[in-house]
């Protein structure tokens, strides 16, 4: 089981009244037991932080009036979306394949009972 790492830089001299979501939890290098970032990941982190613009499922400026607006909660996950990485299914596709396979299927079935005809009148 993995936890979350949250970090928040707290900055009085913005130009903005906006927080800055980066949803980093893909940014990261497997070891062993422990995640680390690697110096590409750091760098992507820290540009994301220096250039406060949008980047869709990582990156979002947030106003503060919907902070506001969703009961100051300050979850990434409530303002950057993930990405949806589900294998997208045709499902009329799929209906035909299992058609094809259930006809298959019968045909072997009378093959099969053919075989077994001929093997039991010997």
């Amino acid at each position: 089981m993995t936890i979350a790492t949250c970090i928040i830089v707290l900055k009085k001299s913005k130009k903005d009244n906006k927080t800055l979501f980066i949803d980093a939890s893909e940014q990261f290098v497997r070891s062993g037991n422990k995640n680390k970032l690697s110096e590409p990941h750091r760098i992507k982190i820290l540009d994301a932080y220096v250039n406060r613009t949008d980047e869709e499922y990582f990156v979002r400026l947030v106003d503060n009036k919907e902070i506001a607006e969703n009961d100051y909660t300050i979850s990434v996950s409530t303002y950057v979306e993930a990405e949806d990485t589900r294998e997208v299914i045709d499902i009329k596709e799929l209906n035909k394949e299992i058609e094809q396979i259930v006809k298959k299927q019968q045909e072997l079935r009378v093959a099969i009972d053919e075989i077994v005809r001929d093997i039991e009148d010997k």
